[in-house]
């Protein structure tokens, strides 16, 4: 390996191990060992600006989450996270998604346990942002009359995400964003250990959250794995014996949950 290779390698190990671990230990004999002793302030320097960027990238994405554990647990988790899950890429807007099964076995974390499934559904608000568009198509909706509801499906707008949780999620996630339901009933909820279903979804650019009720959640679930409607039906009548589509889908479309129909690809094997 070239002397410019292996400093490079010192380097980039040294400002991606985390601070005090073996690891770290490592990488700093072997930045030492090729790399030039006036590079050490460089590094300080770019170190401190990797764990500034990190606060800041995720402060951005987890404003509820930072609110919950309060904002120096969140620049210190951040740091953590910024050395134990480095970023792949180089737009940090794709970074920080690992946050939700970083925080969850953390046993300094315990007196927070639906911190993991607020970052999830934090995280599905973010992707939703940056979902590709797509426009609505009322006339594809004659396949619900017209056609089996075993051989076409709903197509739902961009970024839509169902967060399952044992926790009121959506009651938190709302409450700190929006007031809505207000912080002491959100916080009730969590004391009662109400579960919630968090619905995720774009409403032309605009990410939405809200909670989902059993068959919603269910029926939304299959359609994104791409299910047929009849499928996805039957596990929502399985959720809520209840369930009434026909009840549902003008309020779905009008939000801008469900976009319009499309036939499944009748392909052997590609089906629901």
């Amino acid at each position: 390996m070239s002397t410019l290779a292996q400093q490079q390698q010192a380097l980039l190990g040294s400002l991606l191990a985390l601070p005090g671990s073996a690891q770290a230990t490592d990488a700093l004999m072997n930045l030492k060992t090729h790399v030039l002793a006036p590079w050490a302030r460089g590094l300080n320097a770019y170190q401190a600006n990797g764990h500034d960027l990190a606060e800041r990238s995720l402060l951005a994405v987890y404003p509820v989450v930072a609110a919950l554990v309060g904002d120096e647990s969140c620049a210190t988790m951040a740091r953590e996270l910024w050395h134990r899950h480095p970023p792949v890429r180089g737009d940090l807007a794709c970074w920080g998604e690992a946050l939700a099964a970083f925080v969850a076995p953390n046993p300094q974390l315990a007196d927070v346990p639906y911190l993991a499934d607020v970052a999830r559904v934090e995280w599905a608000l973010h992707r939703a942002a940056g979902a590709p568009d797509a426009g609505a198509d009322p006339a594809s909706f004659a396949l619900l009359t017209q056609a089996d509801p075993d051989s076409f499906t709903l197509r739902l707008a961009p970024g839509t995400a169902v967060i399952l949780s044992a926790w009121p999620v959506a009651s938190l996630v709302t409450a700190h964003l929006y007031d809505d339901p207000p912080l002491a009933v959100a916080a009730a909820r969590v004391q009662a250990h109400e579960a919630e279903a968090a619905l995720v979804w774009r409403q032309a650019l605009r990410p939405l959250v809200a909670a989902s009720t059993p068959a919603e959640a269910a029926l939304l679930a299959a359609l994104l794995q791409g299910r047929s409607l009849l499928a996805s039906l039957n596990d929502a009548v399985e959720a809520d014996a209840g369930f009434d589509l026909g009840a549902w889908l003008p309020g779905a479309v009008t939000q801008g949950v469900v976009l319009g129909a499309e036939p499944l690809d009748p392909r052997p094997g590609s089906g629901p």
